[in-house]
């Protein structure tokens, strides 16, 4: 074992320890023997498996991609000196300007852990999920045990994945079309980004629906829409979906809210007194 894999592990496992589960939006519950994050929970916040993450941390796998270093260092939420020096100790350089930052500002945490009553989730401008409230993961289904790709929302859905937002014609088009847009921009302001550009050649692989697209330099706007959500539990919700996008940054702020006192409304109402019932799946859209 290496001396760099060696203080990689050691910094893991302090930021890990000193990481309180309620400053990442976890119930610390009772019978535990250390204030800070469990490998299993640290490992889902940053869409790892728990062996890869314990490898890490004992010096056993000493490569870990700047995709897997940017997801730690959101999940412990480092700072940028931190984070720095996280890539470093891997042998990696820091993201420079022309790459994909992974830092969520703190304003925006506070937005997440604050914002009640709405479904709401945080997107970079890879269409990559960040973060997200326990009441979008009640909607939409619980990201946490999703790794890699599979928690980004382009490759989810040219590809197929399933999800419980339901798309008419005209607006599955309207949402393409933004999202290829987005990731064309992305693509020219981030030129030096490894993982966007693998995410663009493998949906090129993959979607001839996303090749076409690409192919005609289409761009789609961020507008207001309507989304149709099948919840296995509630059954239908109609909410309108709006994007914000975070003052100084590429962030993405994705949030669901229903019309006053219309049915979705009280079903979401229903859902967020009741969302500890709901079990794991999975998100698209």
């Amino acid at each position: 074992m290496s001396e760099s894999s060696s203080d990689l592990g050691t910094v893991l496992r302090g930021w890990r320890d000193r990481t309180p589960p309620a400053e990442v939006g976890l119930t610390a519950g009772r019978g535990r023997r250390a204030a800070g994050l469990r490998r299993e929970e640290l490992a889902a916040l940053a869409g790892l498996s728990a062996d890869y993450l314990t490898r890490l941390e004992q010096g056993r796998s000493t490569a870990p991609s700047p995709q897997v270093l940017s997801a730690l260092a959101r999940a412990l939420r480092l700072t940028e000196a931190e984070r720095a020096h996280l890539y470093l100790l891997a042998g990696r350089r820091p993201p420079a300007p022309d790459q994909l930052p992974g830092r969520i500002p703190p304003g925006v945490r506070r937005l997440v852990d604050q914002w009640a009553g709405a479904p709401l989730s945080v997107l970079d401008a890879g269409w990559n999920l960040l973060l997200w409230n326990p009441l979008w993961a009640a909607l939409m289904g619980d990201a946490s045990a999703l790794q890699g790709r599979e928690r980004n929302i382009a490759w989810r859905h040219f590809t197929g994945r399933p999800g419980r937002v339901v798309h008419t014609p005209e607006q599955e088009r309207g949402f393409e079309e933004t999202v290829v847009g987005d990731l064309r921009e992305a693509t020219a302001r981030y030129p030096a980004d490894e993982g966007l550009r693998s995410l663009v050649a493998g949906l090129r692989d993959v979607s001839p629906a996303f090749t076409r697209l690409w192919d005609s330099a289409v761009v789609g706007p961020h507008e207001s829409a309507r989304k149709t959500v099948r919840h296995p539990r509630l059954g239908t919700l109609r909410l309108d979906c709006d994007v914000l996008l975070a003052p100084g940054s590429d962030l993405r702020i994705v949030v669901y809210t229903a019309a006053p006192g219309s049915e979705s409304a009280a079903r979401l109402t229903l859902l967020d007194a009741t969302r500890h019932e709901e079990v794991a799946a999975v998100p698209r859209g």
